[in-house]
């Protein structure tokens, strides 16, 4: 605990050390559930759960302070799990490897769980504190919010009893939460047809690597590349001049995290290997251009492989390149009532050969509930064109701000009071699990705060361990005057 055993608030810190050695992809959060579990036992503090794997840990007010309202505090269990390809690591056994840097906190080639491990560790650690002064409390713990927010849907109305929820799922020191987008992610399955491949042939591996990724409702705006979108274009531009083939191609791997990686194996006359690659190369620092501000460390790189002898016929490949080319990533709309907020976008977010279809996964997101479909809708349309089967999952609500929300006054005034300046209020392009218990639990009044955490999703993610003790002396000073 070398990195972390003098930071403060040392409580929170203990709990986070404890959480980076568990296990808790999203989907597989058994050990997490056990960690979170056996503090209600070690603690004598009442427990239940439900189907799903939820957890509701209730704590008695303070003395004295019996009369105050419920308030909740909420946090998801699960974490995204992506890691460089070059680093040896399983999430599955693994703890995270902690560098820090002056005030940063990162991992080593992996995310590092910040996204929302210090929520989490803020509840546990005022769960354990008996100094502190508090209303009864109810810690909720979901499971699989960052792969369709599963836990929160699945969630019964005698889960909660409170109406007061703090989430502790931000990302933005100094801001107060009051509204985030939904969302809902779409899958294209196209069919293909093979054919064997002879000849004088050149069997390759085409790489796209060393972007940068990130979250793809907190990062769209800053248009960050897409590993699967700009090897689709490579393909589909040297597609117009060469003739080669396909044979499969993948990239993505979380609905949620912009694409860093994909890659394609083709084959071709050994006779147009070097202009093929030259056309490539062209396109790539053409693409280097366009994006080097944000992600300067863009790659392209080909290398031989043995030889193949199957690959997509010639009309399903073009029907592929045509398809991967047209679907839409990034922003569609900014928002006209909130500046600088995004409206609407989309992640183009996985392609990958399952069987005899291509599947293509995207993840769309709106603050505007017509407009999400609407976007579904066109991520459909250009699906039939190609003959691809879509399907949908069911959307999850966004989160209307409420500005003359009573939490969010009281949550204003004790900021101001403890840090002599006032918060910024705001709404965020990303999915929150607020939406979804506003909606299940009618009247609930919220606010989501964090410290601050970069580049979630991806393994750049960092959290600034300065505002972390902020964040919790905020959360504490909070639940004191409710």
């Amino acid at each position: 605990m070398s990195i972390l055993e003098n930071l403060e608030p040392k409580i929170l810190w203990k709990h986070f050390d404890e959480i980076r050695k568990t296990p808790r992809c999203s989907k597989h959060e058994e050990k997490i559930r056990e960690y979170v579990e056996n503090f209600a036992k070690q603690h004598d503090l009442k427990y239940k759960t439900d189907e799903m794997g939820n957890i509701v840990i209730l704590k008695p007010a303070t003395s004295g302070m019996e009369k105050k309202p419920v308030v909740i505090l909420q946090g998801h269990m699960d974490m995204v799990c992506e890691k460089n390809s070059d680093v040896d690591f399983d999430f599955a056994n693994d703890p995270i490897k902690l560098k820090r840097d002056g005030d940063i906190l990162s991992a080593d080639g992996t995310t590092l769980g910040a996204d929302n491990g210090i929520g989490l560790a803020a509840t546990l650690a005022i769960l354990e504190d008996t100094t502190l002064k508090h209303g009864p409390l109810e810690g909720l713990f979901t499971v699989d919010e960052e792969t369709g927010l599963t836990g929160a849907f699945a969630m019964k109305s005698d889960m909660l009893t409170g109406k007061i929820l703090f989430n502790l799922d931000s990302e933005d020191w100094g801001v107060l939460t009051v509204g985030c987008a939904g969302g809902g992610d779409s899958k294209v399955e196209l069919p293909f047809k093979t054919q064997s491949i002879n000849g004088n042939l050149q069997s390759m591996l085409v790489k796209v690597s060393g972007l940068r990724g990130g979250h793809s409702g907190v990062d769209v705006h800053e248009q960050r590349g897409n590993a699967v979108k700009l090897l689709s274009r490579m393909l589909w531009k040297a597609s117009k001049k060469h003739d080669f083939y396909l044979t499969d191609i993948n990239g993505g791997d979380k609905h949620n995290a912009i694409p860093r990686e994909a890659y394609a194996k083709v084959s071709m006359d050994k006779a147009e290997k070097d202009t093929f690659i030259s056309c490539l190369k062209a396109e790539q620092k053409d693409i280097l251009g366009e994006i080097k501000p944000i992600d300067p460390k863009f790659t392209v790189d080909v290398e031989n492989i043995g030889k193949l002898d199957t690959a997509f016929d010639k009309n399903s490949q073009d029907t592929l390149l045509n398809l991967l080319h047209g679907l839409p990533h990034g922003v569609d709309k900014m928002s006209y009532d909130i500046q600088g907020l995004v409206e609407t976008s989309t992640n183009l977010a996985t392609v990958a050969l399952k069987g005899n279809n291509v599947v293509i996964g995207l993840s769309s997101r709106s603050s505007i509930k017509s407009a999400l479909q609407d976007f579904r809708d066109r991520i459909r349309a250009v699906a039939m064109l190609s003959g691809a089967k879509i399907s949908e999952e069911e959307p999850y609500p966004g989160w209307k701000p409420d500005l003359d929300s009573k939490v969010l006054a009281l949550s204003k005034k004790v900021y101001k009071d403890v840090y002599n300046e006032d918060p910024v209020i705001e709404a965020i392009h990303a999915g929150l699990e607020c939406g979804i218990i506003g909606e299940k639990f009618p009247g609930m009044d919220m606010i989501s705060i964090g410290p601050t955490i970069k580049y979630p999703h991806s393994p750049e993610e960092q959290v600034h361990i300065s505002t972390v003790d902020k964040f919790y002396k905020l959360v504490l000073k909070i639940l004191e005057e409710v």
